[in-house]
């Protein structure tokens, strides 16, 4: 085993237990600066604050950000839309995005295997568990299970492919994002504290991560096709924004869930691409925080993020 392979061990095995600091991370391996794309959006716009979303929130009782962005007209709408929310599994969405640019400008191989073991296995990790005995999956493998199953063990290791967490914030920085910031691996990365910028983003942040990653040319034909096609395939958030949107709509979207330590409140989070029959698409970002503990999912909390995708739907459709 290789001195990189054994920090990789080291990182992954201690992940269930400590915060691990992306000074740390980046130490397991070197990563090519990212290059900005070439066609890029204009500066971000704030959200205009819509009143649906503020009643929604106090029918609710919890802390609700959102934003919509319209990619036809630029309009934007939203309610805690500049705010900070823990990610959770959202992160995952442009960490996909991120390995595919790296694929179409050659700094990365999909085909290449990560290699993995049960010491290095992390909760809900449904896709690489089943894996385990081949001891190694490809990058598309794993990206593929990432987005679609929001597997952890995944994700982790394309993490350190890329060189850590403080190495994929850069990529998202020279996207565009100055917000959004990944400091910690899963399942570390879940635990954000009231008030803390740690693994969080805003909701209008991501938004135009969003449209940048999935309407302009940041990614080949050919990666893009294959990352709105896993988003379209998955299948974690049909409580969430999907349920509220019209059937005959397509989306694809990227959920995520969180909340399990005493200290934080559950978080349901969903971040999504849809297309409404004959109109350019329409991007949102819902992010959570329920009123209530639980250690189970609850309806009632994913049934609030439907309620934003019916919002969305008629505000889309005004």
């Amino acid at each position: 085993m290789s001195g990189n392979d054994q920090s990789r061990r080291d990182i992954l095995g201690a992940a269930s237990g400590v915060l691990l600091i992306a000074a740390g991370l980046t130490a397991c391996g070197k990563a090519a600066t990212p290059k900005a794309p070439q066609k890029i959006l204009g500066e971000p716009v704030l959200a205009t604050p819509f009143a649906p979303f503020a009643d929604l929130e106090r029918a609710s009782g919890g802390r609700l950000g959102v934003a919509l962005r319209n990619t036809a007209t630029g309009a934007m709408v939203g309610h805690r839309a500049d705010e900070r929310f823990a990610m959770c599994s959202t992160f995952k969405l442009p960490l996909c995005a991120v390995i595919l640019h790296e694929a179409d400008h050659g700094r990365i191989d999909l085909e290449e295997p990560l290699s993995f073991s049960k010491a290095d296995m992390v909760p809900n990790s449904p896709v690489t568990t089943a894996n385990i005995g081949k001891g190694a999956m490809t990058i598309a493998a794993l990206c593929e299970a990432t987005q679609t199953t929001s597997d952890n063990l995944a994700a982790n290791l394309l993490i350190l492919r890329l060189g850590g967490p403080a190495a994929l914030t850069k990529h998202l920085r020279a996207f565009g994002d100055q917000v959004t910031r990944i400091d910690h691996i899963e399942p570390a990365m879940n635990h954000v504290l009231a008030g803390a910028d740690n693994d969080t983003t805003t909701p209008v942040a991501m938004a135009h991560l969003l449209e940048r990653m999935l309407t302009t040319d940041l990614l080949k034909p050919q990666s893009l096709e294959r990352l709105i096609g896993w988003m379209v395939a998955t299948k974690t958030g049909e409580k969430r924004l999907r349920a509220g949107l019209p059937a005959t709509w397509k989306a694809g979207d990227k959920t995520g869930t969180g909340g399990s330590a005493s200290d934080m409140p559950n978080r349901y989070n969903d971040v999504a691409i849809v297309w409404p029959a004959g109109n350019a698409p329409l991007i949102i970002t819902s992010y959570y925080e329920s009123p209530v503990k639980s250690e189970d999912m609850r309806d009632a909390d994913q049934a609030v993020l439907a309620q934003v995708g019916r919002i969305a739907a008629k505000w889309a459709l005004a």
